[in-house]
């Protein structure tokens, strides 16, 4: 069965709400399990928020909300590197999941690397997110090691890093 799968640029405050209300649902959903309570919290408010993505907006990242049909069910955001479209964030509503929508977003993602002339596709996840690890191993990419941050409030993320070499 075909679905309709739109992604469109969020670029307006009220995007960024949406896109702000959305994360909060996933996140809390998926990585409380994970890293905890506080940590999501503080995560949703620094980077998360309404204020935070439109501030991120403002320094290069592109976030873009992903339809399926007429709903909101998701969001990605990108950020051109020199060599390397980074793929800062990309998330699905759990009760979306299982509809190929996650493929039709890195396809997007794809597509927009090969439009910004860039070499590979870079990403970070939890070193935990053992689910979305084997995602993106099966969509080709590779994790070249870990990368912890420290994102203050005492907090760190520890992710892998992975990476996609694009076919021009």
């Amino acid at each position: 069965m075909d679905y309709m799968i739109n992604i469109k640029a969020a670029n307006t405050i009220s995007d960024y709400k949406n896109i702000a209300d959305i994360a909060d649902v996933i996140w809390r959903e998926h990585y409380i399990p994970i890293v905890g309570k506080p940590q999501i919290d503080y995560m949703l408010q620094k980077f998360q928020s309404a204020s935070a993505i439109e501030k991120q907006v403002e320094d290069g990242f592109e976030y873009f909300t992903i339809y399926f049909e007429d709903t909101a069910v998701g969001y990605l955001s990108i950020k051109q590197e020199e060599k390397a479209l980074f793929l800062s964030k990309i998330y699905v509503l759990s009760s979306h999941r299982g509809k190929k929508i996650g493929k039709a977003a890195m396809q997007f993602v794809e597509n927009k690397a090969k439009t910004y002339q860039k070499e590979r596709i870079r990403l970070t996840v939890n070193i935990n997110n053992t689910n979305a690890i084997k995602a993106y191993e099966k969509l080709g990419f590779i994790n070249v090691g870990p990368l912890v941050a420290d994102i203050g409030n005492g907090f760190v993320m520890d992710d892998y890093q992975m990476v996609k070499e694009i076919s021009s």
